[in-house]
Parts: structure tokens; sequence; C-alpha cells
């Protein structure tokens, strides 16, 4: 579901540009939807953007049959949906029809929750991967005629089959070994090179290669904490052209701030958003995407106040996790004074007692962060809460923020010096049943500071803190595999392979019992 959600947004961003810039008074001449594939795909893709953005179940309803019309019309004849063709036109059809199959899967996991709807919305993606690999096969022979839009018709091939390799390759092996007992396979590298040729070529679908792959440097490959040496490089091979004629476009200006948040330029990065949201007023949901990336720069700074006032207006405006927004807002408030408290009007218990309430299930499934963040707020629950010590520097270390403060040395003190604060208010508080979870969380995270500033016996002894007391955590199961993997790591980049090798093969066996982050 994800994967599908993943394609579909940059999909979607695709598309909104095509439209506007291919008619400019007129965002799409409807009229064309009931005979041309691309203004049917086009216009029904506009309307899933919204629903997306949305979450509207009208919006999400009138998406959906739109998406089916755009659908029937790629199919020429009533029989044609399930067969290669080899004239230029069916061809691509049979590329827009995919990607139809594919936007609709996404408009289904949204619009239900119950299990028959992720059955169709799976079925659907599998049909259009299935097309895609057909497709492919079809690129690979000489059995067609090249027409004159041939070109297009392979950047549309290379575009779908370069993001299911990526996306698939980037899911759990648990996972990827069930879909690939369905027929699903995912080769990452395979997926890049086709991204890579589809960007490079001047073809109706090259600036989504480049917008997914730009995806993939800026948020997948820094979340999920692969090597990101290369992003400088390759954001300015493939999108010094784009931005040289659009550099007041709010997607590009979006993509500059990303680059400069992983470099660790927080100042500019939050020049980059502010001009973003200046930059178009239409869809407000993209700036959403803008106060969420804010967010996180004044987490970075330890400006609390100006967080906060991000996550409220994330709350207050967009309704995509509004769980995760209210335990934001309740992360903030806690590193704040009483008396700053009471200029906003609420307080970290009222909202994170608010937390449960507010979850939300996308294809019957929760959202981890809400996931992470419920179980989190539980303590809250009680008559006397007992505080969570650092919860947005916790939070932080979720979406991998130390590698951006890890980047400058100032950042990274002064992060270690709030969590000394925070080790020395355990150390004067009464035990409690979550005392040791809250010590270990505080060694993980001073850990990882100290190892970022250079002191690499410092923190390994925090790492082996944590993995002494793995039998006394009752809560934060997920500090031991963490534990595991930061002192792994810090191990091979001081050039102890075998022990660091160890170390990591400790943890792929742990994660076979341990539960999911925040359990």
């Amino acid at each position: 579901m994800r994967l599908c959600v993943l394609v579909c947004v940059c999909v979607n961003l695709f598309y909104l540009i095509v439209s506007y810039f291919t008619h400019p008074y007129s965002p799409l001449h409807l009229y064309r939807t009931k005979d041309s594939m691309y203004h049917a795909l086009t216009y029904a893709t506009i309307l899933e953007m919204q629903a997306m953005m949305t979450f509207e179940p009208a919006h999400i309803l009138a998406a959906g049959n739109t998406m089916k019309e755009a659908q029937a019309v790629c199919c020429l004849t009533e029989d044609n949906c399930d067969v290669i063709f080899f004239t230029s036109e069916e061809l691509h059809a049979e590329v827009c029809y995919a990607e139809c199959l594919l936007q609709r899967a996404a408009l289904t996991f949204l619009q239900d929750e119950n299990m028959i709807s992720f059955i169709k919305g799976g079925i659907k993606v599998r049909n259009s991967y299935q097309t895609y690999k057909e497709l492919h096969s079809v690129l690979q022979s000489s059995g067609f005629a090249h027409g004159g839009n041939h070109g297009h018709f392979e950047g549309g091939v290379k575009l779908g089959v370069g993001a299911f390799n990526l996306m698939i390759s980037m899911l759990p092996t648990r996972t990827l070994r069930l879909l690939e007992f369905v027929g699903f396979s995912g080769n990452k590298e395979f997926g890049l090179q086709q991204l890579q040729e589809g960007c490079v070529e001047v073809t109706f679908r090259s600036f989504l290669c480049n917008m997914l792959l730009l995806c993939y440097h800026t948020f997948m490959s820094f979340i999920l904490g692969e090597d990101t040496h290369m992003l400088t490089y390759w954001t300015h091979k493939h999108t010094h052209g784009h931005t040289t004629i659009t550099i007041r476009g709010s997607i590009f200006l979006f993509f500059a701030g990303r680059i400069e948040v992983i470099k660790g330029n927080l100042d500019a990065a939050i020049e980059r958003f502010e001009e973003c949201c200046e930059a178009q007023q239409q869809w407000k949901q993209f700036h959403h995407m803008c106060y969420w990336e804010l967010m996180w720069c004044f987490t970075y700074k330890r400006h609390w106040k100006m967080a906060y006032f991000y996550a409220d207006l994330l709350s207050k405006e967009n309704s995509w996790s509004k769980a995760t927004y209210a335990y934001m807002k309740g992360a903030y408030l806690s590193m704040l004074t009483k008396d700053d408290c009471l200029t906003f009007g609420e307080t970290e218990i009222t909202l994170f007692r608010q937390v449960p309430g507010l979850k939300q299930k996308i294809a019957g499934k929760s959202l981890p962060t809400e996931k992470f963040a419920i179980r989190k707020a539980r303590r809250y629950l009680a008559e006397r809460p007992i505080p969570l010590p650092v919860p947005p520097l916790e939070m932080m270390y979720i979406w991998n923020g130390y590698t951006v403060i890890g980047k400058h040395r100032d950042l990274t003190e002064a992060m270690l010096k709030t969590l000394d604060e925070a080790q020395a208010t355990l150390d004067s508080s009464p035990r409690t049943e979550f005392s040791i979870d809250d010590q270990c969380l505080v060694s993980l995270l001073r850990g990882l500071c100290l190892k970022h500033l250079g002191h690499q016996d410092e923190a390994e002894a925090y790492f082996t803190l944590i993995l002494c007391n793995e039998s006394q955590i009752k809560y934060d199961h997920y500090l031991v595999p963490n534990a595991l993997l930061e002192h792994g790591l810090l191990c091979l980049e001081q050039g102890r392979k075998e022990e660091g090798i160890k170390l990591l093969e400790a943890l792929d066996v742990m994660r076979q019992r341990v539960p999911e982050v925040g359990g």
C-alpha cells in the first residue's frame, strides 16, 4: 500500500504541472476527457491529488469514478485491456491503463478500511505491475513498429518499471518474500537505472522520473539511513536545467529545501520552504508539506515555540495524521516552562490524552508513527501522569534527525546539553516503572550525539549500557535493537569489522522476536 501511495503522489504532482503548462488559462479541456487517454488520465489524476491531500470522502469518491472513466477511455475496445498490442496508439493506451490501475488502487486503499478493499487494491497493483512487465518485454523485442511518439511510450515503461522495482526493493525482507511468492520482484539498482534513463530523454514522463528520483534521494534513502553522498552530484546533474527555468516553482523550492536539510544547512532550508509557501496559493495542502519540514528544522535548532507553531498549523489545517500532530504539540510543550505554556492555551497532558482518540487507519492498518505516538502517550492517561523525558528528541531519532544535526558541531553540542539536563532530571526524580526505559532512551540519544562529536568510546559505553539493561526494559523494547544497530555501525566506522558484523547479526536475530517500534 505504501508503495502505491508513494508512486501516486509523484504521479499526481507531475500531471498537475503538465495540465497547467499545457493549458495555462484552463487546466484541462474537459470535453477531451471522453476521447483522449492523456486528457482523461490527467484530469482524473488532478482529482486524485485533491483527494489524497484532503482525505475527504466526497473527493475520494469523485476521483475514483473519474479514474475509472479514464481507464475505460484507455481501453480501445471492450476486450483489449488484458493483452499486448503492437500499434503505437495501443501501446500508449496500455501505459496509461497501467497508471490508471495503480492510482485506482491507491484510492481503494484510502476509501475503505476493510479487508475486501485491501484485496481489491492489491489486485489492481498486481495487474498494473504485470502490465508494466509485459510492456517492458515488448520494448525489448523488435516485433512492433516505432511510431513518432515511441520515446514517450518508452519513457512511460521506464517510469513504471523503475518505480515498481525501486519501491518494492525497499520493503522489509519478510514483506518482500511474501510479494515474491505472489509474483512481485524488486531490484533497486535496476529501478534506479530505469528512472535515470527515463529522465535523460526529453519525453512526456521524463519530468516524473526526475521527481521520483528526487523523492528517493531526499526522503526514502535519508529516512532509511542509506548513504546520501551522491545527492549533491545527482541533483545538480538531473535538476539543474529545470531549476534554472522554474527557479520560483514551488516543487523545486520544496526539494531544494529538502536538500539543504540533508546537508544540515537549516537556515537555508527554512528560507526555501518559506519561499515555497509563497510561490503558490492554490494548493494549500502543498503548504502542509512545508510546514512539516519547517517543524523539524526548528526542532533541530531547539526552537520549541516555532516548532509548536507549525505542528499547531498542521493540526488545524491538515487531516493526514491528527494523532501525530497532537503528539508533537504536546512534545514541544513538554520542553517549555509552565509559564511559557500558558500563552498557548493548552498543556502537554491534555494534548497527549487526545492522541489515542485521533488515530486513523488506511487499508485497515494504523500508521506506524501514530502507533508510536499512542504508545508513548499512554502514560499520560493515568490520574498522575509520569512525564516523558525528551519526546521531541525521541521522535527526531525515529525520523533519522540526528544525521542532520550531526553535520554541525554546535547543533549536536546543544542537543547533548538538553539530554544532559534530561538525565539530571531523571537522576533527581523518584523511581517509577518507566525509569529504566527513560534512562536507556536518554543513553541512546546521548550516545548518538557523542558519536557525531567524535567521542566514540563514550558513545560505545552508552550503547553497551542499554544492552546490559535489556531484561529490565518494560515498554520501549525498540531501544535494544537500535542500540545494537548504532553500536554495530560505530564498530564498522572504526574498522572493527568482525565485531560490527557480529552485532548486526545479533540484531537480525533479535528483530524476529522484538515488537515493532515503540512497543
